[in-house]
């Protein structure tokens, strides 16, 4: 007797999010990238349509960094020095369609940069290379409230992918994504009531839910990705039923928290894989949009993601 493979059908989808925005669109950038849309668990392809696969975006620095281990800083060389080399050798030697720019620079640890400075540098990253942006503060609430809001004007009509908005601190964010055509990204932590409320007071202030990204803050390997992908996986499941507050795209910062684990900085190679594994754990929980450091893995988690897609029928 031939055994049948039970199908879940859900009400819900997740919300499709595009990021960049070509001519036609008012905007500047060669190409433009989609995440989210699905009508079914990740990768369960017989469920129902997953269009978008999980995109990968390289993370670059306004500012060279001064904490990278020895195997990240070897895969970049000089270009570290000049983060418009680095963007430059992201897109033509490791063929990234997608910049996630942290404005460390803006930190008061790090050059407590202005408004202004970051504007500039916004501008002139635009001009200089053509695929579409992702824009992250430097992580001190106070000093993001300055910055982004200039970086959002400075690329104006763009739509980037801005943030990070916090249930403390978003009001300023979210008016400036409004008025210059941006999405955002709304960060909770770690959890799945704070990750809803959050999204429902951006949405409160006018700005679509289908604007919006969420950072669930995850964990890397062996340090909290469990915890994280349980939250992911219990939102996901939500937004499916029909939660529409909870049907939003995830983005991950994989690289950031793969390279934190002490165990990853034992050998290149371990580094390296730590980031793999974590990556594509993420994906099994729904990550949407993986933000990644190390060149090697992010060829390899993006073979994976090819294999995984190309079998999908």
């Amino acid at each position: 007797m031939e055994t049948q493979l039970v199908l879940e059908k859900w009400a819900g989808v997740i919300s499709t999010l595009t990021i960049g925005a070509d001519a036609k669109e008012g905007g500047t950038r060669a190409n433009t990238v989609k995440i989210g849309g699905q009508k079914s668990l990740p990768l369960l392809f017989k469920e129902g349509d997953i269009p978008n696969p999980t995109a990968i975006a390289f993370e670059i620095w306004d500012v060279s960094p001064l904490d990278w281990p020895e195997e990240l800083v070897a895969a970049y060389g000089k270009a570290l020095d000049n983060p418009f080399d680095w963007a430059d050798k992201c897109i033509n030697e490791f063929k990234a369609k997608l910049l996630c720019v942290r404005m460390q620079g803006a930190h008061p640890d790090f050059g407590n940069k202005g408004p202004k400075e970051a504007a500039e540098f916004i501008s002139i990253l635009l001009s200089r290379v053509k695929v579409p942006l992702i824009i992250i503060g430097c992580g001190d609430d106070a000093k993001d409230n300055q910055i982004l809001p200039a970086c959002s004007e400075s690329a104006r009509n763009e739509r980037c992918l801005i943030g990070c908005a916090v249930q403390e601190n978003y009001k300023t964010l979210v008016a400036s994504i409004m008025a210059d055509g941006h999405n955002i990204i709304a960060e909770s932590p770690i959890d799945i009531n704070i990750a809803k409320q959050l999204n429902i007071l951006i949405s409160d202030m006018g700005l679509n839910l289908e604007r919006i990204a969420i950072n669930p803050t995850i964990g890397a390997l062996g340090y909290g990705l469990e915890y994280a992908y349980s939250i992911m996986e219990r939102a996901r499941l939500a937004g499916l039923s029909g939660d529409k507050t909870l049907a939003s795209p995830f983005i991950c910062f994989a690289g950031q928290e793969s390279w934190r684990a002490k165990e990853a900085r034992i050998s290149p190679e371990q580094g390296i894989i730590w980031e793999i594994i974590t990556a594509t754990s993420l994906m099994q929980a729904g990550a949407d949009l993986l933000i990644l450091r190390h060149p090697e893995a992010a060829k390899k988690v993006s073979e994976h993601i090819d294999i995984l897609f190309k079998n999908k029928s």
